[in-house]
């Protein structure tokens, strides 16, 4: 047969470019952007998504009493499930907004993405609002929207429904007693299907709230026939206390290492640029229970941590190091971060001007500075909680040391394990896998990457005294529809075993695991994200018990770098970039260069945004409480990765009608 000429090659390529021309490209306005697109804004339409409504609503009230302007925030969950928040501030501006003639700034927030109060600093100091997407996009996923502004003893009203304005605003006569913003809303079900709110998840919102500024007091108030033994039909909230009473009630009865908790609250310094902002903290160390960690910026749950959490644990874990010099004892420049958090009840509220999140779900503190001022906030007044009581210092101390002991125990075990293993049978550990030293007090962590290419950077961005790395090819057996036999005579999962040296299945033995943690490193893609399901399904099987001790993280490689001038960011998925490109770079000519695989990072840029623990984000993956028979997750991984293709099919077609059909196109 002769080789194909290239006029054969494209014989049958249309000489039109068909469809695709101007009447093609779509430029979607006002709110449309969000009801096309609900999970760049709000993290899906699940039940979290559906809840962060009322999170966006109740925040701007809390911005209204942290400013100082309201004192009093009503929460009212009626029937229909219609929410509705009211304070008592100064009520959003109703005039003739500037830019849009004929429309009231009421209608111009509502209804305009990217508008509001809190990006020059002049309305709000600190708050918990940054983009000027919150209620507008409260409002386009709403089926109905009611807004009622009682401002200079007028009261005026104006209406929406799916985003779109229903009639100019109303002046509905005078209201000398009243003053605030009412904002009243009912979630559209073609964006949510039949959700509704849950009356103790937003009673619990409610109540965390004023925990988180002593200065409000939040009425709580319920239809009768949504009560329960746990939701009351009207309820009043004030902490003069703000997080101490917070702890106070979550410690109840229990018995804690230091009879006093450690908790405080400290402004931080005037900074040009960034402002003044301040730190509360609440933290206790129960001493046979299960702690549990809160952190907030501008009374924002930021349930992920980050740079405020960051700053915390580096002040505690410093202050004990110094106050174990100061006793004379000398292992304590051994306690690390871990040691002192493992177990303790944690409270954190920071409040800082212009905060940067990870997403618009404001899950982690990003911002840098967070870290700096927080830890400088802490210090000192930690060092006076352990020295104006040395007694209870030591108690605290030998608390930690005791968990600091452990710790190295183990570490010592496994690193005799790893060197038995390495001297006896020299060649038993994998000829692919580049080992760490296991030295220098570190724990100690195997990333596990694809391809040869990606192992070559990992291994020279690596830590050598604690990080190892093995390199894998391809897309490993999916153990889920395999025979046994078949398993066994996978040479990457042979290879995977060996390096762990933990057994698989009934000898699986989480004791012998050769590595603290197991960090899956793939592409952040399509592929990537394949192969790191394959691996979990792995774990999930052959080695359930590393799943349910932490030792199983997902490494957060980016896939963007954005540039703009002498400045650079790093961003995770599209959803992140369009978040940084309309919040640090807005306004800027960014230069965005997209990474098509890790082994295509430099060894710096791979060890700065996934590698090193002091920048990089990992997800501990894990089995939630109620799966720990993991009967739940057997059925999922079964019907997802099993051998029966109906299966996968059934879940796929049942569930094609959550995926936006655009996004498919695109």
């Amino acid at each position: 047969m002769s080789e194909p000429t290239p006029d054969d090659l494209f014989a049958n390529t249309p000489t039109s470019s068909g469809d695709y021309n101007a009447s093609a490209i779509e430029v979607l306005e006002g709110l449309e952007p969000v009801r096309r697109r609900p999970g760049m804004y709000i993290g899906g339409t699940d039940d979290r998504a559906y809840h962060h409504l009322a999170a966006e609503v109740l925040d701007n009230a809390m911005d209204e009493a942290v400013a100082g302007h309201a004192t009093r925030i009503e929460v009212r969950l009626d029937e229909g499930n219609r929410l509705s928040i009211a304070d008592n501030g100064r009520g959003i501006p109703v005039d003739e907004h500037p830019k849009f003639p004929g429309k009231s700034t009421l209608e111009v927030i509502l209804s305009t993405l990217h508008s509001g109060g809190k990006f020059s600093g002049k309305a709000y100091a600190t708050s918990g609002g940054l983009h000027g997407v919150g209620i507008s996009v409260v409002n386009a996923l709403s089926v109905h929207t009611r807004v009622e502004v009682a401002r200079d003893k007028q009261l005026y009203a104006q209406e929406f429904a799916r985003g779109v304005t229903q009639g100019a605003i109303q002046n509905l006569g005078s209201t000398p007693n009243r003053r605030g913003t009412t904002v009243s809303f009912v979630p559209d079900p073609e964006i949510f299907g039949e959700r509704s709110f849950n009356p103790k998840r937003l009673f619990k919102l409610a109540r965390s709230k004023a925990y988180l500024f002593a200065g409000v007091e939040i009425r709580w108030k319920c239809a009768p026939s949504l009560t329960s033994e746990d939701v009351p039909a009207e309820a009043v909230f004030k902490f003069p206390g703000g997080l101490a009473d917070h702890l106070a009630e979550q410690i109840g009865t229990r018995e804690c290492v230091t009879a006093q908790p450690f908790a405080g609250t400290q402004d931080f310094p005037l900074i040009e640029g960034i402002g003044q902002g301040r730190a509360e903290w609440a933290i206790a160390w129960p001493l046979y229970s299960d702690g549990s960690t809160s952190w907030y910026c501008n009374t924002v749950p930021t349930p992920d941590g980050g740079t405020h959490e960051q700053g915390l644990r580096t002040a505690l874990t410093r202050g004990l190091r110094a106050f174990g010099e100061l006793v004379g004892a000398k292992k304590a420049k051994d306690i690390t971060a871990d040691d002192v958090m493992t177990g303790c009840e944690v409270m954190l509220s920071v409040f800082i001007r212009d905060p940067q999140f990870q997403s618009q779900t404001k899950d982690r503190l990003t911002s840098p500075e967070a870290a700096r001022l927080v830890e400088n906030a802490m210090r000192d007044h930690f060092d006076h909680f352990l020295t104006d009581n040395m007694e209870r210092g030591k108690a605290l101390l030998g608390e930690v040391m005791e968990r600091m002991d452990e710790r190295l125990k183990r570490k010592a075990e496994r690193e005799i394990k790893r060197k038995t293993a390495t001297n006896a049978k020299k060649l038993r550990l994998p000829g692919k896998l580049t080992d760490c030293s296991g030295e220098g007090g570190r724990e100690t962590e195997l990333f596990i990457v694809e391809g040869d290419s990606a192992g070559g950077s990992a291994k020279q961005a690596r830590d050598r005294k604690s990080q190892a790395i093995l390199p894998i090819r391809g897309k490993i057996l999916n153990v889920a529809s395999a025979t046994a036999d078949k398993i066994r005579a996978n040479s990457e999962i042979a290879d995977l075993a060996l390096a762990l040296g933990c057994g698989t299945r009934k000898d699986c033995n989480a004791d012998s695991l050769r590595y603290d943690r197991i960090i899956i490193m793939t592409d952040a893609d399509v592929d990537g994200a394949h192969i790191a399901t394959l691996l979990m399904t792995f774990f999930f099987q052959e080695m359930p018990d590393i799943v349910k001790r932490g030792h199983l993280f997902l490494a957060q490689p980016p896939l963007y770098r954005l540039t703009a001038g002498k400045e650079s960011r790093y961003a995770r998925d599209d959803t992140h970039r369009a978040e940084l490109e309309a919040t640090v770079f807005k306004g800027k000519k960014v230069e965005v260069s997209r990474f098509k695989g890790l082994g295509e990072m430099n060894p710096g840029q791979l060890r700065e945004t996934t590698m090193a623990p002091e920048t990089r984000g990992l997800i501990r993956i894990t089995l939630p409480q109620e799966f720990e028979d993991r009967a739940g997750v057997a059925r999922l991984v079964d019907e997802l990765m099993g051998r029966n293709p109906e299966h996968r099919f059934n879940f796929i077609q049942n569930r094609a009608s959550d995926v936006d059909r655009d996004m498919i196109d695109a």
